[in-house]
């Protein structure tokens, strides 16, 4: 996949963290930030399934949440 280069702000003592973790781990700043934002966009992406079975779960159970609103 190819590369496209970012640009961003971010708190000095964070980027001093990031920068200590890549020596330590022998890994590039690059590597780790492509990590850290594949897995927090993995987090919070709601997958569309999720939310089709949700949405069933909902309208199945309709009865029972209008009883627990009382």
């Amino acid at each position: 996949m190819a590369n496209i280069k970012v640009s961003s702000k971010v708190e000095e003592a964070v980027w001093r963290d990031l920068r200590a973790m890549a020596e330590e781990s022998h890994r590039t700043i690059s590597g780790l930030l492509t990590e850290a934002i594949r897995e927090y966009v993995a987090r919070r992406r709601v997958r569309p399934e999720v939310l089709r079975h949700l949405e069933a779960s909902v309208a199945e159970n309709e009865k029972l949440g209008r009883l627990l609103g009382r």
